[in-house]
């Protein structure tokens, strides 16, 4: 009788102030590892510029990142798909040598000349850091849920300067169409205080100017949705190409090590041979020139063509800013066949495509305003949305689950990665049965 008659927001005091602690402790420990991360990347990005001799060892290094994990990393290979897991279906601690592995292999692929991006990373070292605290207070099964995705927004917060984004996106990201909201402070707190912990180190995020954006009208309006329509197209072939990639290279290299190997001699000699050093690393610097002024029209497609590449074979990163320099190329590239202002439409395709590849509509949106302003929101959360839509039941994490389906009969609970496998025994089961051999015979 005692609790019936206390309010609830007593109640609540000791779950603030332990979400509040364990939420401030996760976000110092991602935002500094995020910070040492971007700041060897620097290094690494800047010493491969001016050491360019470094990308003809991209085989090399690609070895050594595979070796490395064929010897050390086997139970934290999957990367994100092992944090979304883990947060649906809790069964083991995730190891701490996640953290120095991915950021390991993640800056040596860089130094070397591979197209990845950091995201992975960030969100990789977050959800490791942040799973300690299992071990440290001995967390039920939902406190570890909730402490691993405040992890996964403090990395990834802290590794784009963008907060209100990172804390959506630890929630956004585990199953399509549905949010947990039980999470919300934990990931709220985590993605602020990371975001500052890295500005504290020192950490500078590339800032994007778009000059003018117009007010809504009704071609205004058609060009964001045709617009989305493409983006979300692209966040497709994306992962659908990154995917089966890596399916058919494992299928025919046993020897992981192997793997990067092979893929590191095409990546390097493609470099050298088309003199093509835009398209490797983060790309940071064409991403800038997209909002500036036009670019080549096939910048998107050979970004997505060397990510592929390197992803696909088994080098160490993520995919989001690829999918940045992706989408504001392509948005670049459009710009003047929609009457669009360049910057603006840039911009759009910046967050779109991730949003269609990631399935993460709200976090992008979140990401445009506090990237570009928040006159870009209605803009930004139209081809957002459209973008999301149209990269259908597929996605760069094969274990995000299908919350509610977007827009066709898909059961819940499934992984995207588990789709094609359903999709082809329902096409098996509701087929007519073929003819037997002896009815076609007596038919001829």
């Amino acid at each position: 009788m005692k609790h019936a008659q206390r309010p609830e927001q007593i109640d609540l005091l000791p779950y603030l102030g332990k979400w509040l602690l364990l939420a401030s402790a996760v976000a110092a420990l991602a935002g500094s590892a995020s910070a040492l991360f971007l700041f060897a990347l620097d290094w690494a990005t800047a010493t491969r510029i001016a050491q360019r001799w470094l990308i003809a060892q991209l085989p090399l290094a690609g070895f050594g990142v595979g070796w490395l994990y064929l010897r050390f990393g086997q139970r934290v290979e999957a990367g994100n798909n092992l944090l979304i897991d883990e947060i649906h279906d809790p069964k083991r601690v995730i190891p701490l040598r996640m953290a120095p592995l991915v950021l390991g292999g993640t800056v040596l692929s860089h130094l070397f000349g591979a197209s990845v991006g950091r995201e992975g990373t960030a969100v990789q070292m977050g959800g490791a850091l942040a799973d300690q605290f299992t071990h440290l207070f001995k967390l039920r099964h939902e406190d570890r849920r909730i402490i691993l995705m405040a992890g996964i927004s403090a990395g990834f917060a802290s590794v784009f300067g963008t907060p209100l984004a990172g804390a959506i996106f630890g929630l956004e990201v585990l199953a399509i169409g549905r949010l947990r909201y039980d999470a919300i402070l934990p990931c709220m707190v985590a993605a602020i205080v990371a975001d500052q912990v890295g500005l504290l180190w020192g950490v500078h995020h590339t800032r994007y100017v778009i000059p003018f954006i117009p007010p809504l009208s009704a071609w205004g309006l058609a060009a964001t949705v045709i617009a989305g329509m493409l983006f979300g197209l692209t966040g497709k072939v994306f992962a659908d190409l990154t995917h089966g990639l890596g399916g058919w290279i494992k299928q025919r290299i046993g020897y992981a090590p192997l793997r990067p190997l092979l893929g590191g001699m095409v990546i390097a000699a493609a470099v050298y041979l088309l003199g093509a050093d835009r398209y490797i690393g983060l790309g940071v610097p064409t991403i800038v020139e997209a909002f500036q002024q036009p670019l080549a029209p096939y910048d998107f497609a050979a970004k997505m063509a060397f990510t592929v590449a390197s992803l696909g074979s088994g080098f160490k990163g993520g995919e989001v800013t690829p999918l940045f320099y992706i989408g504001a190329t392509l948005g670049n590239a459009l710009a003047p066949l929609l009457g669009m202002p360049l910057p603006l439409l840039a911009g759009i395709g910046f967050v779109a495509v991730f949003a269609g590849a990631a399935n993460t509509p709200i976090a992008s949106t979140l990401m445009a305003m506090e990237l570009f302003g928040s006159e870009i929101g209605v803009y930004a959360s139209i081809a957002c949305v459209v973008s999301y839509l149209f990269s259908g039941h597929t996605g760069i994490y094969r274990s995000q689950r299908v919350g509610h389906a977007k827009h066709r009969d898909t059961p819940e609970g499934i992984k995207l990665g588990e789709l094609p496998a359903y999709r082809q025994q329902a096409l098996q089961r509701t087929a007519p049965p073929s003819a037997q051999p002896g009815e076609d015979n007596a038919r001829h």
